[in-house]
C-alpha cells in the first residue's frame, strides 16, 4: 500500500512541471522582465516534466506504446506549426511586404511622397480634428508613418481638447493640420464625400518643410497660353507650380524690357506670335548671368527665338510629330505622339516606361555645341511608328520619303551650360624708376647698392563664382493644358522640369501621387430597372431552366 502511495505522489507532483513553464511565461510577458522568477519557474517546470517522462516511461514502458509515439508525433508537428507561425509573425513585424493591385496604387506612396517623408529634416506631426476615424485616412496616413519615425499623426475631438482646438484656429470638424516647429499649416477638411488626398498633404508637407520659395515668371504678350481657368488655359500647371512652393507671376518684356532678378525660372507656354528682337535679347542675357528657361513651342508658329536656340545647339523643326502607335490608345489621333520613352535626366529619371502624350507637337533638331550639355527627354518610336510629317494640309498622313523625317523624334531637350562671367581687371600705374646718382655724387658717397624695384602689384580682379544656366525645350504646349494636365505623365514633364530648372535640389524629382479615378457608372432609370429585371427574374429563370433539362436527359 506504502508503494502504491508513493507511486501516486510521485504522479501527482510531475503535474507541476506543466504548470510551472506556463506560469513563468505568465510572469515574464506580465512584467516585461525576464529576471529570476520567471526563469526558475520555467527551468524548474522543465526539469520536473522531464524527470516525470522520464520515470512514466520507465515503469510503463510508455515510449514503446503505439499510442505515444502517435501523439509524440502529433505534439512535434503541432510544435513545428506552432514555430513555424511564430516565425512568420516575426517576420511580419520585421519587414513590411505590401503588395498593391489597384490600378492607381491607391494604397501605395507615391516616389515623391516616400522620398519626400524619408529626408523630413526635422519632426512633423499631422493632427486631425475629428471623432470618426475613417479607415482610409488612417490608412495613408500609416503609410506616411511607416517611411520616417519623425512623421506621427493623432486624431483630436476638438470637444475633448478646446485648448488645443484654439491653439490651431480650428473652426469645423474635419479640419486637418500640419506642425512642424512653430509652423502650422492647414491641409484640407475631410468629411464623408471628400477624403485626405495624398496630393494635398504631400504638397503642404514641401511647402512646411521646404524654407525657401522660389519666382516663377510666365511670359506673356505673345498669345502664350492663359493663366487663369478658361478654354486652353494652364491654371491647373500654375496651381500646381504653387503647391510646389513656387511663386508665379505673368512677366511682359516689352513693358520691362528685362528679367527680374529674383526670377528663378521664365515659362515660356505656347506663344502665337513673335517676340521683339529686344525680348529675345532680354531673355538671351537673362540666360547668359545663369538664368533658366522653359520654351514650350507649338508647330505652325515663329516666336522669333532662332537665335537664342542656336547658341544652344536646338532646331525647331517646321513638320509635324505623327505616331501611329498610340493613335487607338490615346483616341486623339496620330497627331499626339504617345511617349514611352524617356532620357537619362533628373527630370525624368523615375518615369520608367510611363505615358506622356503631345497632341500637335513639333519635332527638335539637336546639334552639339561646345560647353553645352544636351540630353534629349521625350522620345517617339522609331520608324514606322512615328515620323515628322511635311504635309499638314494633308488630311490622310502618309510617310514620304523626299520631305518627311523618320521617327524616333525627339520632342523635348535638357540643356545646362555653365556661365563663367568675366574678370573686370583694374590696370595698375607701373612703379617710377628711381633717379641714377649723378658722377659727382657717386664719387663722394661710398658705393650703395641699389635698391631692389618695388614688386609689381599684381592687377586686382572682380572675380565670380562659376553659375549654371539651364534650358529646358519643349515642342508642345497642350500637354499641360487644362483637362491634359492631370492625365498619365504629363504634369510630371512640367512639374519636373520647371524644379530642376530652378535649380532646387532639395526640391525631390520624381512622379506626384494620383488621385483615384471615378469608375461609377450612371445609368438611366430604364437602364437600371433593366438591371434589376435581368438580374433578379432572367438569369435565376435561365439557370432554372438549365437545371431541369439536365435533369431530364438524366432521368
Amino acid at each position: 500500500m506504502k508503494i502504491v502511495a508513493r507511486k501516486k505522489l510521485w504522479k501527482y507532483l510531475f503535474w507541476l512541471g506543466p504548470f510551472l513553464i506556463p506560469a513563468g511565461l505568465t510572469v515574464g510577458l506580465v512584467s516585461e522582465s525576464w529576471g529570476l522568477i520567471p526563469l526558475a519557474f520555467i527551468i524548474a517546470g522543465i526539469v520536473i516534466s522531464g524527470l516525470g517522462i522520464i520515470w512514466q516511461s520507465y515503469e510503463t514502458n510508455w515510449w514503446k506504446r503505439r499510442s505515444t509515439q502517435a501523439g509524440t508525433n502529433a505534439l512535434l508537428a503541432t510544435l513545428a506549426v506552432l514555430a513555424i507561425l511564430g516565425l512568420i509573425n516575426f517576420l511580419g513585424t520585421r519587414y513590411h511586404l505590401r503588395a498593391d493591385l489597384t490600378e492607381a496604387q491607391l494604397f501605395t506612396l507615391a516616389p515623391q511622397s516616400r522620398e519626400l517623408v524619408r529626408v523630413l529634416p526635422q519632426p512633423v506631426k499631422v493632427w486631425v480634428f475629428d471623432i470618426n476615424q475613417n479607415p482610409q485616412d488612417r490608412e495613408l496616413l500609416e503609410n506616411y508613418q511607416r517611411q520616417s519615425s519623425k512623421f506621427k499623426y493623432e486624431y483630436i475631438d476638438p470637444q475633448t481638447k478646446p485648448g488645443l482646438a484654439e491653439k490651431f484656429g480650428v473652426k469645423d470638424y474635419g479640419e486637418v493640420y500640419l506642425e512642424s516647429g512653430d509652423k502650422r499649416q492647414l491641409v484640407q477638411t475631410i468629411n464623408e464625400n471628400e477624403r485626405l488626398s495624398e496630393i494635398r498633404l504631400t504638397s503642404r508637407l514641401q511647402q512646411l518643410t521646404n524654407s525657401t520659395t522660389a519666382k516663377a515668371y510666365l511670359l506673356q504678350g505673345h498669345g502664350e497660353r492663359q493663366l487663369s481657368p478658361g478654354k486652353d488655359a494652364i491654371s491647373q500647371a500654375v496651381q500646381a507650380l504653387g503647391d510646389k512652393s513656387f511663386t508665379t507671376s505673368p512677366l511682359n518684356l516689352g513693358e520691362t524690357s528685362k528679367v527680374p532678378q529674383d526670377a528663378a525660372v521664365v515659362i515660356v507656354a505656347g506663344p502665337k506670335r513673335g517676340l521683339f528682337e529686344g525680348e529675345v535679347k532680354a531673355l538671351q542675357e537673362y540666360l547668359n548671368r545663369g538664368g533658366n528657361l522653359l520654351l514650350m513651342i507649338d508647330p505652325n508658329t515663329d516666336p522669333k527665338l532662332n537665335s537664342l536656340l542656336q547658341e544652344w545647339g536646338v532646331r525647331l523643326d517646321n513638320r509635324l510629330a505623327v505616331d501611329v502607335s498610340g493613335e487607338s490608345v490615346v483616341g486623339r489621333g496620330p497627331a499626339a505622339p504617345l511617349v514611352t520613352e524617356y532620357g537619362q535626366h533628373p527630370i525624368t529619371k523615375d518615369f520608367g516606361n510611363g505615358n506622356s502624350f503631345y497632341p500637335i507637337a513639333r519635332p527638335l533638331e539637336i546639334t552639339s555645341v561646345p560647353g553645352v550639355e544636351a540630353t534629349p527627354l521625350l522620345r517617339t518610336k522609331p520608324y514606322p511608328s512615328s515620323w515628322a510629317e511635311s504635309d499638314l494640309q494633308s488630311e490622310k498622313l502618309e510617310f514620304n520619303a523626299d520631305k518627311d523625317l523618320k521617327g524616333p523624334l525627339t520632342l523635348g531637350v535638357a540643356l545646362s551650360r555653365k556661365q563663367t562671367p568675366k574678370s573686370a581687371s583694374t590696370p595698375q600705374a607701373a612703379p617710377t624708376p628711381s633717379p641714377l646718382p649723378s658722377p659727382t655724387t657717386q664719387n663722394k658717397t661710398s658705393p650703395t647698392p641699389p635698391a631692389p624695384p618695388a614688386p609689381t602689384p599684381s592687377p586686382t580682379s572682380s572675380s565670380q563664382t562659376a553659375t549654371e544656366s539651364r534650358l529646358v525645350v519643349l515642342g508642345n504646349s497642350d500637354f499641360a493644358t487644362d483637362g491634359l494636365f492631370q492625365q498619365q505623365l504629363n504634369g510630371d514633364v512640367f512639374l519636373n522640369s520647371v524644379t530642376w530648372l530652378s535649380q532646387q535640389d532639395q526640391q525631390p524629382l520624381s512622379i506626384r501621387p494620383k488621385e483615384p479615378k471615378n469608375r461609377r457608372i450612371t445609368l438611366t432609370t430604364t437602364q437600371g430597372n433593366l438591371l434589376i429585371l435581368s438580374s433578379l427574374l432572367v438569369l435565376p429563370l435561365i439557370g432554372f431552366a438549365a437545371a431541369v433539362i439536365i435533369w431530364w436527359k438524366r432521368r
